[in-house]
């Protein structure tokens, strides 16, 4: 006697059918992430947001740049602060800051303030429309209490700018 096969063609081909209907919709949700402007969730979207990327990217590293305003006052005793606004920047690495000295940006008398007082140049705006350049101190990944030991190290060429 002849077993009959629990699946024939049609079955097999219905659930082959199926699973390749699933993964073009899992496709399809996963490309249409929303990368506004009020929600970038990817180096890639605020790379492409820094200003000059190219130049941010070979010498240096993109960024958000909050600025914010903060009111004390001595008596009565209050910090107020105003709302942060945010927009793309970019971190220059030290030994590329002849970028910003060839194109007049910077003084010789800046770079040399700047690098016996803090560590490196920032700078919103693009370089060819007066952007506006500031010398920044850097915070050590040792003091940051987020990363763990092993678990999110960060690549030696990070280490300092």
């Amino acid at each position: 006697m002849k077993r009959k096969s629990a699946f024939n063609y049609t079955s097999i081909a219905l659930l082959c059918g199926i699973f390749i209907i699933g993964i073009g919709i899992g496709i399809a949700f996963s490309s249409t992430a929303n990368l506004s402007p009020q929600n970038f969730a990817s180096r890639e979207f605020l790379d492409r947001s820094a200003p000059n990327p190219e130049v941010c990217a070979q010498y240096g590293a993109s960024s958000v740049v909050i600025s914010s305003r903060v009111y004390l006052t001595l008596n009565p005793f209050n910090v107020y602060m105003a709302q942060p606004s945010m927009e793309p920047g970019c971190v220059l690495r030290s030994n590329n800051w002849g970028i910003l000295e060839r194109q007049k940006l910077v003084t010789t008398e800046q770079v040399r303030d700047c690098k016996n007082r803090m560590n490196t140049f920032g700078y919103t705006g693009k370089l060819e429309d007066s952007p506006n350049i500031q010398c920044i101190y850097q915070n050590s990944a040792d003091e940051n209490s987020f990363l763990q030991p092993g678990v999110g190290d960060l690549p030696p060429e990070t280490e300092r700018f």
